[in-house]
């Protein structure tokens, strides 16, 4: 009964973390999907969201391609990340957890991360390189400036920073 419950609890919790995953990844907040980097240029989105960019109808298709594309790349990624994580704290729960797995088991999560840190600089150095030389200036000089603003969920970051920013928001954690 005592091994049913500790099973349970661990279904309870990996499920709890992943739906709030989900939820700040897709809809704002956050969500390292749509992070930016520090001193780095936004993702498709925030290019998007810049008027003064003036995207032609050619270049905003495109980076609507390249999204769904990179978005399909990590899947596979950020999907065996949320199970590591899941079985990380399985281990943690454990009577005496295992220090050699749980070590294990948190260098696959960062090693799944380093990967995923590399598709994403990546995806956004492909996407700025699609902007002219005159959009590339604007995007440059608004990152250097206040930045995009308060995310979705009010969590901007201020200067050069904005929605989605990484972990390090309020109440972020890594």
């Amino acid at each position: 009964m005592k091994k049913l419950s500790i099973v349970f609890l661990a279904v309870l919790i990996t499920a709890a973390l992943a739906s709030t995953t989900f939820a700040y990844g897709w809809g704002g907040g956050w969500g390292r999907g749509h992070a930016r980097g520090a001193g780095g240029f936004g993702c498709d989105r925030d290019f998007q969201a810049i008027p003064e960019l003036g995207l032609t109808d050619a270049q905003t298709a495109k980076i609507r391609d390249m999204r769904e594309a990179y978005q399909k790349d990590i899947k596979p990624l950020r999907d065996k990340m949320y199970s590591k994580r899941g079985e990380l704290k399985l281990l943690w729960l454990q009577k005496t957890p295992d220090r050699q797995k749980i070590t294990a088991a948190q260098k696959e999560i960062g090693s799944l991360r380093n990967q995923m840190d590399e598709k994403r600089t990546s995806h956004r150095l492909d996407l700025f390189s699609i902007l002219t030389p005159e959009q590339q200036t604007k995007a440059q000089a608004r990152a250097a400036g206040k930045g995009f603003g308060p995310g979705k969920g009010g969590r901007g970051m201020g200067p050069g920073m904005g929605p989605g920013m990484g972990p390090m928001g309020p109440g972020g954690q890594r």
